[in-house]
């Protein structure tokens, strides 16, 4: 494990929203710590619903946690509009759907020149518009300045929303589904793209994504996260050789490279103002239905006994009373 002081750190995280109409409160973090060093890539994993654009938004200054605390750079997150500004230079957000981030009425260059001219820029803009464009892979850049969104592909247009947070050479980049709206054939390239700025330019990533496929080809590390809670979290070939907690197995049997026949889980998604008691997993897990839980001596523990926060490091961790109780069992599992 790395001793590297992180770069970006959430300890406690919790983002609570009122409930509408009597509802109970949704609890969308529920208390997390996750750690992000200088030059690594993480990949936030989970289904829709478990948090995890919540945690990302947090994390940018977007949505002031309840409680917890955000640190970058060793320093307290500080929520006053001049600190925030600064602050996101400095970490940039990269969102799922290209289209929807640019305007359809500015250029390229324009598109791109923005991030500097909110900031106040003082050095050569046109310049630095060519190097961000060129660094996402946009080359020659020039013949891309009076160009508009609706000229360019599907991949081109990703680059340019790249090239907008590179503008303002940021030391980390929050990626929210970066390649979901992408065909199959351009996901390598922008993938490749993403791995090479961290070689080149020690950039960080938090990549939020539903897809352990896409963690395994980007990502240092993986944090899996479930109803509003990191579950599972560990170096890439650890988590996705052999997963401990029954729903990183089951998000890891849908991928067409694991064989065998997937694990559907049972139950409801996950809601979060109605977080069960116990392990909030248990009334959808494989292995608690199955009786093996039973077997191993938890099921009460299951269903009755909360777990702790994982801590933000790099090492193998899981929050599971099974895995806890048969680790060689959790282990078992067939590589992705």
């Amino acid at each position: 494990m790395s001793t590297t002081p992180p770069l970006l750190s959430a300890q406690g995280l919790k983002v609570t929203f009122p409930g509408r109409r009597g509802a109970a409160p949704a609890r969308a973090v529920d208390g997390v710590d996750l750690d992000i060093r200088p030059g690594e890539i993480v990949a936030l994993v989970g289904e829709s619903g478990c948090g995890k654009t919540t945690l990302a938004r947090s994390l940018l200054g977007l949505v002031p946690p309840t409680s917890g605390q955000v640190t970058f750079g060793g320093r307290p997150l500080d929520y006053g509009s001049r600190a925030l500004k600064t602050y996101r230079k400095r970490v940039q957000l990269v969102l799922q759907d290209p289209s929807g981030s640019l305007n359809p009425r500015h250029t390229v260059y324009d598109a791109v020149a923005e991030g500097l001219r909110i900031h106040g820029y003082a050095g050569d803009e046109r310049a630095a518009v060519s190097e961000a464009l060129s660094r996402a892979g946009l080359r020659p850049p020039e013949r891309f300045f009076l160009r508009y969104p609706h000229e360019l592909s599907g991949g081109q247009r990703q680059r340019v929303v790249i090239a907008g947070a590179l503008v303002l050479e940021p030391e980390l980049i929050v990626a929210d589904e970066p390649v979901a709206s992408l065909d199959a054939s351009v996901r390598g390239e922008i993938l490749a793209l993403m791995l090479r700025l961290r070689d080149e330019l020690g950039l960080s990533a938090l990549v939020v994504t539903h897809d352990l496929g896409l963690a395994w080809n980007i990502a240092d590390r993986v944090a899996v996260m479930y109803l509003g809670r990191i579950v599972e979290t560990g170096e890439v070939e650890q988590i996705l050789t052999a997963p401990r907690h029954p729903y990183t197995r089951a998000l890891l049997s849908v991928l067409p490279e694991a064989g065998g026949e997937p694990v559907v889980l049972t139950g409801e998604p996950p809601d979060p103002s109605k977080v069960p008691s116990g392990c909030r997993f248990h009334a959808r897990c494989q292995v608690l239905a199955s009786g093996e839980a039973e077997r191993a001596g938890v099921a009460d523990a299951c269903r009755s006994e909360d777990l702790p926060v994982l801590a933000g490091g790099g090492r193998a961790q899981v929050a599971c009373h099974w895995a806890a109780a048969a680790p060689a069992a959790a282990g078992r599992a067939k590589k992705a």
